[in-house]
């Protein structure tokens, strides 16, 4: 394998692994809160076509992160009105987003299928990313940088900070932290705004970055993934960051092994091996019981205060 072949390889994991990462951290957020958002599918594609209409509109790739990233809020508002104000079944809302998130990014983007824009590119001058291992350090977008400081970002919060701490709380024991004068309505709110604008970074990284070219359900289903690296990584940001890489070297085998021409096992196969690798894991970690042990005490019951 040639030096250029195997930073091609690496650059392809880390562009299959900054949307998935930005989702899961953003959900894991959410679920350190107590809530449990199934609509990070629905978010993801809102935020991509919003990202895409703006940035084809004005031309000016910034705007077009801003706005996916309020869009996505704005979807997980309709979530937290109807989960934690009106307390409805999380699970059964979580996937009307989904549904919601994909009927109106197909309606938004009917008259944008086809169309390109310029992409999102390194955020680094091109001098910098002349070498091919200078590359896989300078050459790539401003997403998978802020991906990797939200990891740290997010392990800091919720292990160091005040903040971050006193949403634990929520997520462990809502009523106990109601008791001692914590809004748990309010920190349950800011959590899933946050989930929201992650989903909305990483929808907007498939259109304005990785293709930034419209077509319906851009996401692919990445969503799903997202949720289930939360559970893979036990609610832990650094395993998250591990698992997303992991993750995204699955989806590059079969890219590459389809450009390669390996015809030991059919198409449809190595298309279906990530989501395939999900369900493994999942089964996986169902089977140890100390995993699931780590799932927030509170997660997706609804806080309903006595006082």
């Amino acid at each position: 394998m040639t030096e250029a072949l195997a930073v091609s390889i690496l650059m392809t994991v880390i562009g299959a692994a900054t949307p998935l990462l930005l989702a899961a951290l953003g959900e894991l957020v959410v679920e350190k809160s107590g809530v449990l958002n199934l609509g990070v599918e629905g978010m993801m594609l809102v935020g991509a076509v919003t990202g895409f209409a703006v940035t084809s509109a004005t031309g000016v790739p910034a705007l077009g992160l801003v706005a996916a990233m309020l869009a996505a809020v704005a979807a997980s508002m309709i979530f937290a009105v109807l989960t934690i104000t009106l307390a409805s079944n999380q699970v059964a809302t979580g996937l009307a987003l989904t549904i919601f998130g994909i009927g109106l990014s197909s309606m938004i983007g009917e008259s944008f299928v086809g169309k390109t824009i310029a992409p999102l590119g390194p955020v680094f001058p091109p001098m910098l990313a002349g070498d091919p291992l200078l590359r896989l350090v300078f050459g790539h977008s401003i997403l998978v940088y802020a991906s990797l400081a939200m990891t740290a970002a997010v392990a800091w919060f919720l292990s160091r900070s005040r903040a971050g701490l006193i949403l634990r709380a929520v997520g462990e024991n809502d009523h106990s932290a109601h008791s001692i004068g914590y809004s748990v309505i309010g920190t349950r709110y800011a959590a899933v705004a946050f989930g929201g604008a992650m989903a909305g970074l990483a929808g907007c990284y498939y259109s304005m970055v990785q293709t930034p070219m419209w077509a319906e359900q851009l996401t692919a289903g990445r969503g799903w993934i997202a949720l289930a690296l939360v559970v893979f990584a036990a609610w832990r940001p650094w395993r998250l960051l591990a698992g997303a890489y992991l993750f995204g070297a699955v989806m590059t085998f079969e890219l590459h092994a389809k450009a390669a021409g390996i015809n030991i096992v059919s198409p449809e196969f190595l298309a279906a091996l990530p989501y395939l690798a999900t369900i493994l894991v999942l089964a996986l970690i169902s089977a140890r019981r100390s995993i699931g042990a780590a799932a927030p005490a509170c997660l997706g019951q609804p806080f309903r205060p006595s006082a």
